[in-house]
């Protein structure tokens, strides 16, 4: 059983595994886009017609001329560097909705949703270029699918770790086998997320960052606009946050450090983009 199972996990590191877009990262891969998609649209579809989309207007107009430009020179960057596998299924979509909630996301195909409730903190254009370039990169970067991925793996070797224990504790007392088992139950999982779950999505965040940061820069944003965004976003949830190491997300200040230092790296495809 423990040998068919290492060499399923085997095989599936072997077909699965790609490269990131411009990080260059190895990433795993398992979920194909013909079943990922069409729940990511259904799921799309279910949050706009239970939310008050904004159709016209001077920041629908805007949302929609952001995702354009970024999706422009997304695709034309993918294309030119045998990427536009990426691409394969996307149905882009920039839609504005009316609440208070300081968010915005996108699902794998290139569903985006932007609330009102960011737009104090993006205060132009190029903070919302930020914004949906960062969320834009999750896409094109299939973080989504590296997630679910990592989790199938994650379970078979979680169960595996069990059947093995399983195994031990059964040459132990009855009292001492349970225990055992009580303790691998709630152990393991909470390992797997502080140690590995927790941080891989932290790295995927600053991905998002790195990625977001060249589209914009492509898409003709001046690139040190992150910053500023960034800031403002630091300020406004100040003292809310949990420890670095308990959140999915990187800490404020390390953020920001790593914008800052990948920003001369930007500019050279923002001053690119400005001689055209």
């Amino acid at each position: 059983m423990k040998k068919v199972m290492m060499m399923t996990l085997a095989l599936a590191l072997a077909i699965g595994c790609q490269r990131v877009p411009l990080s260059g990262r190895k990433q795993l891969l398992l979920v194909p886009n013909s079943e990922l998609l069409p729940l990511s649209f259904s799921n799309y579809r279910g949050v706009l017609d239970t939310s008050r989309v904004i159709r016209s207007g001077n920041d629908a107009q805007m949302i929609q001329r952001v995702g354009n430009r970024l999706r422009t020179a997304m695709e034309s960057y993918l294309r030119a560097n045998n990427f536009a596998d990426r691409l394969e299924g996307f149905q882009w979509e920039f839609t504005l909705i009316q609440s208070p909630q300081v968010n915005a996301w996108c699902m794998p195909g290139g569903k985006v949703a932007f609330y009102t409730g960011i737009l104090p903190y993006t205060q132009n254009e190029a903070g919302v270029a930020t914004v949906m370039g960062h969320e834009i990169s999750h896409a094109i970067a299939e973080h989504g699918n590296e997630r679910m991925s990592e989790s199938l793996i994650a379970s078979n070797l979680l169960q595996g770790g069990q059947l093995a224990l399983g195994a031990v504790a059964q040459s132990r007392p009855q009292q001492t086998s349970a225990m055992l088992l009580q303790a691998a139950g709630a152990v393991l999982p909470i390992a797997y997320q502080v140690g590995r779950a927790l941080p891989h999505s932290r790295k995927q965040e600053l991905e998002a960052d790195k990625l977001g940061l060249i589209f914009m820069a492509m898409a003709g944003y001046n690139p040190n606009e992150a910053v500023g965004f960034w800031t403002r976003m630091a300020r406004a949830g100040s003292g809310q946050k949990p420890p670095e190491f308990l959140s999915t997300h990187p800490s404020d200040s390390r953020r920001i450090r790593d914008i800052q230092n990948q920003i001369p790296d930007a500019m050279k495809y923002y001053r690119q983009t400005a001689r055209r």
